[in-house]
Protein backbone atom coordinates (compact mmCIF):
# COMPACT_ATOMS: atom_id res chain seq x y z
CA UNK A 1 0.00 0.00 0.00
CA UNK A 2 1.40 3.03 -1.22
CA UNK A 3 1.31 6.87 0.86
CA UNK A 4 -1.78 7.78 -1.03
CA UNK A 5 -3.52 4.79 -0.14
CA UNK A 6 -2.57 4.99 3.43
CA UNK A 7 -3.63 8.59 3.70
CA UNK A 8 -7.13 7.20 2.15
CA UNK A 9 -7.44 4.83 5.05
CA UNK A 10 -6.89 7.52 7.60
CA UNK A 11 -9.07 9.58 6.42
CA UNK A 12 -11.77 7.48 6.16
CA UNK A 13 -10.86 6.01 9.20
CA UNK A 14 -11.21 9.89 11.18
CA UNK A 15 -14.24 10.47 9.38
CA UNK A 16 -15.59 6.96 10.85
CA UNK A 17 -14.65 8.24 14.54
CA UNK A 18 -15.96 11.32 13.80
CA UNK A 19 -19.13 10.30 13.15
CA UNK A 20 -19.08 7.51 16.28
CA UNK A 21 -18.37 10.71 18.70
CA UNK A 22 -20.73 12.58 17.23
CA UNK A 23 -22.98 9.72 18.15
CA UNK A 24 -21.93 9.13 21.28
CA UNK A 25 -21.89 13.09 22.38
CA UNK A 26 -25.53 12.75 21.44
CA UNK A 27 -24.73 15.86 19.17
CA UNK A 28 -26.42 13.57 16.07
CA UNK A 29 -29.08 10.74 16.27
CA UNK A 30 -27.98 6.99 17.38
CA UNK A 31 -29.63 4.21 15.50
CA UNK A 32 -32.34 1.71 16.95
CA UNK A 33 -31.23 -1.70 15.81
CA UNK A 34 -32.99 -4.93 16.11
CA UNK A 35 -31.37 -8.10 15.55
CA UNK A 36 -33.34 -10.92 13.87
CA UNK A 37 -30.81 -14.41 14.86
CA UNK A 38 -31.42 -17.81 12.54
CA UNK A 39 -30.12 -20.37 14.36
CA UNK A 40 -29.88 -22.60 11.58
CA UNK A 41 -27.23 -20.73 9.47
CA UNK A 42 -26.01 -18.85 13.07
CA UNK A 43 -26.76 -15.65 11.21
CA UNK A 44 -27.79 -12.22 12.78
CA UNK A 45 -30.21 -9.95 10.22
CA UNK A 46 -30.26 -6.62 11.77
CA UNK A 47 -32.53 -3.85 11.18
CA UNK A 48 -31.48 -0.50 12.01
CA UNK A 49 -33.74 2.48 11.72
CA UNK A 50 -33.40 6.24 12.81
CA UNK A 51 -35.79 7.20 15.03
CA UNK A 52 -36.54 10.67 13.68
CA UNK A 53 -37.35 9.66 10.05
CA UNK A 54 -37.52 6.10 9.84
CA UNK A 55 -35.42 5.68 7.20
CA UNK A 56 -34.19 1.71 7.69
CA UNK A 57 -31.66 -0.50 6.47
CA UNK A 58 -31.12 -4.12 6.56
CA UNK A 59 -28.29 -6.00 7.22
CA UNK A 60 -27.21 -9.52 5.56
CA UNK A 61 -30.68 -11.28 5.85
CA UNK A 62 -31.42 -14.78 5.37
CA UNK A 63 -33.46 -17.10 2.73
CA UNK A 64 -33.82 -20.24 4.57
CA UNK A 65 -32.50 -23.10 2.08
CA UNK A 66 -33.08 -26.90 2.73
CA UNK A 67 -30.11 -29.01 1.44
CA UNK A 68 -31.64 -31.70 1.12
CA UNK A 69 -34.74 -31.08 -1.20
CA UNK A 70 -33.55 -27.95 -3.12
CA UNK A 71 -36.27 -25.95 -0.98
CA UNK A 72 -36.12 -22.31 -0.25
CA UNK A 73 -38.56 -20.94 2.42
CA UNK A 74 -38.84 -17.02 3.71
CA UNK A 75 -39.25 -17.69 7.53
CA UNK A 76 -36.60 -15.70 8.11
CA UNK A 77 -37.35 -12.57 6.24
CA UNK A 78 -40.91 -12.69 6.95
CA UNK A 79 -40.21 -12.02 10.09
CA UNK A 80 -38.08 -8.58 8.79
CA UNK A 81 -40.68 -7.69 6.80
CA UNK A 82 -43.55 -7.93 9.56
CA UNK A 83 -41.23 -5.79 11.67
CA UNK A 84 -40.57 -3.02 8.85
CA UNK A 85 -44.47 -3.05 8.42
CA UNK A 86 -45.13 -2.70 12.62
CA UNK A 87 -42.85 0.20 12.65
CA UNK A 88 -43.70 1.85 9.37
CA UNK A 89 -40.02 2.06 8.53
CA UNK A 90 -38.76 3.16 4.91
CA UNK A 91 -36.25 0.50 3.98
CA UNK A 92 -33.53 2.89 1.82
CA UNK A 93 -31.04 0.53 2.04
CA UNK A 94 -30.60 -3.53 1.77
CA UNK A 95 -26.69 -4.22 2.69
CA UNK A 96 -24.65 -7.35 2.47
CA UNK A 97 -21.41 -7.12 4.45
CA UNK A 98 -20.07 -9.75 1.83
CA UNK A 99 -20.99 -12.36 -0.76
CA UNK A 100 -21.50 -14.85 2.56
CA UNK A 101 -20.83 -18.62 2.14
CA UNK A 102 -22.93 -20.08 4.60
CA UNK A 103 -26.60 -18.75 4.01
CA UNK A 104 -28.60 -17.65 0.55
CA UNK A 105 -29.65 -13.69 0.90
CA UNK A 106 -33.02 -12.96 1.00
CA UNK A 107 -32.40 -9.29 -0.43
CA UNK A 108 -34.43 -10.04 -3.64
CA UNK A 109 -37.82 -10.99 -1.63
CA UNK A 110 -37.33 -8.16 0.77
CA UNK A 111 -36.41 -5.63 -2.18
CA UNK A 112 -40.02 -6.56 -3.75
CA UNK A 113 -42.15 -5.97 -0.55
CA UNK A 114 -40.05 -3.47 1.48
CA UNK A 115 -38.30 -1.62 -1.13
CA UNK A 116 -34.54 -0.43 -0.86
CA UNK A 117 -31.35 -0.07 -2.95
CA UNK A 118 -29.43 -3.31 -2.65
CA UNK A 119 -25.57 -2.65 -1.59
CA UNK A 120 -21.87 -4.44 -1.34
CA UNK A 121 -18.53 -3.75 -1.54
CA UNK A 122 -17.13 -2.70 -4.80
CA UNK A 123 -14.50 -5.63 -4.71
CA UNK A 124 -17.56 -8.07 -5.09
CA UNK A 125 -16.38 -7.91 -8.98
CA UNK A 126 -13.61 -10.07 -7.95
CA UNK A 127 -15.31 -12.78 -5.79
CA UNK A 128 -17.47 -13.24 -9.14
CA UNK A 129 -14.92 -13.67 -11.30
CA UNK A 130 -13.53 -16.45 -8.78
CA UNK A 131 -16.54 -18.60 -8.55
CA UNK A 132 -17.69 -17.50 -11.89
CA UNK A 133 -15.09 -19.72 -13.08
CA UNK A 134 -15.76 -22.36 -10.15
CA UNK A 135 -19.49 -23.03 -11.32
CA UNK A 136 -18.72 -22.29 -15.31
CA UNK A 137 -21.62 -19.23 -15.20
CA UNK A 138 -20.40 -18.88 -18.53
CA UNK A 139 -20.33 -15.42 -20.79
CA UNK A 140 -24.16 -14.95 -19.82
CA UNK A 141 -23.25 -14.13 -16.24
CA UNK A 142 -21.99 -10.66 -15.92
CA UNK A 143 -19.07 -10.23 -13.38
CA UNK A 144 -19.45 -6.75 -13.19
CA UNK A 145 -21.16 -5.77 -10.07
CA UNK A 146 -24.56 -5.01 -11.89
CA UNK A 147 -26.68 -7.48 -10.17
CA UNK A 148 -26.12 -5.04 -7.09
CA UNK A 149 -27.90 -1.09 -7.32
CA UNK A 150 -25.00 0.40 -5.38
CA UNK A 151 -20.95 -0.89 -5.17
CA UNK A 152 -19.59 0.59 -1.75
CA UNK A 153 -16.09 1.71 -1.73
CA UNK A 154 -13.97 2.51 1.09
CA UNK A 155 -14.79 5.42 3.30
CA UNK A 156 -17.91 5.52 1.23
CA UNK A 157 -20.69 8.19 2.84
CA UNK A 158 -24.07 6.16 3.46
CA UNK A 159 -26.61 8.31 5.73
CA UNK A 160 -29.79 6.55 6.71
CA UNK A 161 -32.31 9.69 7.40
CA UNK A 162 -30.33 12.19 10.15
CA UNK A 163 -27.95 9.42 11.08
CA UNK A 164 -24.66 10.10 8.93
CA UNK A 165 -22.56 6.98 8.09
CA UNK A 166 -19.84 5.37 5.89
CA UNK A 167 -18.93 2.27 4.52
CA UNK A 168 -15.04 0.48 5.34
CA UNK A 169 -13.38 -1.95 3.71
CA UNK A 170 -12.18 -4.57 5.77
CA UNK A 171 -11.34 -7.81 3.59
CA UNK A 172 -9.33 -10.79 4.84
CA UNK A 173 -12.14 -13.19 5.03
CA UNK A 174 -13.23 -12.36 1.38
CA UNK A 175 -11.92 -9.39 -0.42
CA UNK A 176 -15.29 -7.63 -0.49
CA UNK A 177 -16.00 -7.35 3.02
CA UNK A 178 -17.24 -4.31 4.42
CA UNK A 179 -17.90 -3.06 7.45
CA UNK A 180 -20.86 -0.58 7.84
CA UNK A 181 -21.04 2.39 10.33
CA UNK A 182 -24.24 3.99 11.23
CA UNK A 183 -23.69 6.71 14.11
CA UNK A 184 -21.98 4.57 17.30
CA UNK A 185 -23.07 1.62 15.95
CA UNK A 186 -20.73 -0.98 13.08
CA UNK A 187 -21.78 -4.26 11.69
CA UNK A 188 -18.90 -5.62 10.89
CA UNK A 189 -19.80 -8.90 9.07
CA UNK A 190 -17.38 -11.82 9.60
CA UNK A 191 -14.13 -10.19 10.26
CA UNK A 192 -14.59 -10.85 14.14
CA UNK A 193 -17.09 -12.91 16.36
CA UNK A 194 -17.54 -12.40 20.02
CA UNK A 195 -14.19 -11.73 22.36
CA UNK A 196 -14.79 -15.83 23.58
CA UNK A 197 -14.88 -17.10 20.09
CA UNK A 198 -12.32 -14.96 18.25
CA UNK A 199 -12.06 -14.40 14.24
CA UNK A 200 -13.45 -16.02 10.77
CA UNK A 201 -11.77 -17.90 8.74
CA UNK A 202 -9.79 -16.59 5.73
CA UNK A 203 -8.85 -19.71 3.68
CA UNK A 204 -11.78 -19.09 0.87
CA UNK A 205 -10.67 -17.97 -2.58
CA UNK A 206 -9.20 -14.72 -2.16
CA UNK A 207 -9.10 -14.61 1.35
CA UNK A 208 -5.87 -13.71 2.91
CA UNK A 209 -4.96 -14.40 7.06
CA UNK A 210 -2.58 -10.69 7.46
CA UNK A 211 -5.24 -8.95 5.43
CA UNK A 212 -7.72 -10.02 8.08
CA UNK A 213 -4.98 -8.99 10.86
CA UNK A 214 -4.78 -5.88 9.19
CA UNK A 215 -8.68 -4.90 8.83
CA UNK A 216 -9.60 -6.15 12.25
CA UNK A 217 -6.86 -3.58 13.38
CA UNK A 218 -8.59 -0.89 11.93
CA UNK A 219 -11.83 -1.62 12.93
CA UNK A 220 -9.84 -1.57 16.61
CA UNK A 221 -8.53 1.43 16.74
CA UNK A 222 -12.30 2.88 16.41
CA UNK A 223 -13.35 4.91 19.62
CA UNK A 224 -13.51 2.21 22.83
CA UNK A 225 -16.97 2.59 22.90
CA UNK A 226 -18.17 1.49 19.71
CA UNK A 227 -20.71 -0.99 19.50
CA UNK A 228 -19.72 -3.57 17.28
CA UNK A 229 -22.51 -6.10 15.61
CA UNK A 230 -21.41 -9.25 14.61
CA UNK A 231 -23.04 -10.93 11.86
CA UNK A 232 -22.64 -14.68 13.22
CA UNK A 233 -22.20 -16.65 16.71
CA UNK A 234 -21.92 -19.98 17.36
CA UNK A 235 -21.81 -19.87 21.25
CA UNK A 236 -18.26 -20.33 22.49
CA UNK A 237 -17.62 -23.59 24.81
CA UNK A 238 -18.85 -22.34 28.46
CA UNK A 239 -21.42 -20.15 26.95
CA UNK A 240 -24.92 -21.05 27.03
CA UNK A 241 -26.71 -18.26 25.15
CA UNK A 242 -26.09 -16.36 21.74
CA UNK A 243 -24.85 -12.82 21.62
CA UNK A 244 -23.96 -10.80 18.68
CA UNK A 245 -22.85 -7.55 20.42
CA UNK A 246 -19.89 -6.30 22.28
CA UNK A 247 -17.39 -3.05 21.41
CA UNK A 248 -13.95 -2.02 20.66
CA UNK A 249 -12.99 -1.72 24.01
CA UNK A 250 -14.16 -5.31 25.10
CA UNK A 251 -12.19 -6.94 22.21
CA UNK A 252 -9.14 -5.40 21.99
CA UNK A 253 -8.89 -6.73 25.90
CA UNK A 254 -10.81 -9.75 25.54
CA UNK A 255 -10.65 -11.27 21.99
CA UNK A 256 -8.50 -14.83 22.33
CA UNK A 257 -7.19 -14.28 18.70
CA UNK A 258 -7.08 -10.51 18.48
CA UNK A 259 -6.74 -8.87 21.68
CA UNK A 260 -4.05 -6.02 22.47
CA UNK A 261 -0.57 -7.50 22.23
CA UNK A 262 -1.10 -10.31 19.71
CA UNK A 263 1.21 -9.22 16.52
CA UNK A 264 0.05 -10.10 13.00
CA UNK A 265 2.60 -13.03 12.35
CA UNK A 266 1.37 -14.96 15.57
CA UNK A 267 -1.92 -14.34 14.30
CA UNK A 268 -1.67 -15.15 11.02
CA UNK A 269 -0.16 -18.99 12.12
CA UNK A 270 -2.82 -19.11 14.48
CA UNK A 271 -6.00 -18.48 11.99
CA UNK A 272 -3.64 -20.60 9.03
CA UNK A 273 -3.58 -23.56 11.08
CA UNK A 274 -6.82 -23.09 12.48
CA UNK A 275 -8.15 -22.90 9.09
CA UNK A 276 -6.84 -25.88 7.61
CA UNK A 277 -9.14 -28.07 10.20
CA UNK A 278 -12.25 -26.13 9.06
CA UNK A 279 -14.56 -28.02 7.09
CA UNK A 280 -16.27 -26.38 4.38
CA UNK A 281 -19.86 -24.44 5.45
CA UNK A 282 -22.44 -26.91 4.60
CA UNK A 283 -23.91 -24.18 2.59
CA UNK A 284 -21.37 -22.61 0.39
CA UNK A 285 -22.08 -23.90 -3.01
CA UNK A 286 -25.92 -22.59 -2.50
CA UNK A 287 -24.92 -19.70 -1.07
CA UNK A 288 -21.95 -18.00 -3.09
CA UNK A 289 -23.54 -19.33 -6.24
CA UNK A 290 -26.66 -17.25 -5.68
CA UNK A 291 -25.11 -14.03 -3.45
CA UNK A 292 -22.73 -13.72 -6.49
CA UNK A 293 -26.16 -13.18 -8.35
CA UNK A 294 -27.31 -10.49 -5.53
CA UNK A 295 -29.18 -13.32 -3.97
CA UNK A 296 -31.36 -14.24 -6.91
CA UNK A 297 -31.16 -18.09 -8.27
CA UNK A 298 -29.61 -19.27 -11.43
CA UNK A 299 -32.02 -18.51 -14.47
CA UNK A 300 -34.39 -21.21 -15.24
CA UNK A 301 -33.25 -23.75 -17.61
CA UNK A 302 -35.65 -24.76 -20.63
CA UNK A 303 -37.80 -26.81 -17.78
CA UNK A 304 -38.95 -23.36 -16.21
CA UNK A 305 -36.56 -24.83 -13.49
CA UNK A 306 -33.29 -23.57 -11.55
CA UNK A 307 -30.41 -25.39 -10.70
CA UNK A 308 -27.09 -25.00 -8.45
CA UNK A 309 -24.29 -26.86 -9.35
CA UNK A 310 -21.77 -28.85 -7.44
CA UNK A 311 -18.02 -28.85 -8.92
CA UNK A 312 -16.82 -32.11 -8.01
CA UNK A 313 -13.38 -32.51 -6.49
CA UNK A 314 -12.89 -28.65 -7.93
CA UNK A 315 -12.56 -27.50 -4.38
Amino acid sequence: MDKADMADVDQALSRATEIIDAARGEKCSRPSIAGFFDEATNTVTYVIHDPKTNAAAIIDSVLDYEAASGRTTNGPADLVIEYVRKHDLDVQWILETHAHADHISAAPYLQERVGGKLGIGREIIRVQEVFGKLFNAGTDFERDGSQFDHLFDDGDAIALGSISGIALHVPGHTPADMAFIFGDAAFVGDTIFMPDFGTARADFPGGDAAQLYRSIRRLLSLPDQTRLFLCHDYKAPGRDVYAWETTVKQQREENVHVRDGVIEEEFVAMRTGRDKELAMPKLIMPSVQVNIRGGRLPEPEANGVSYIKIPVNAV
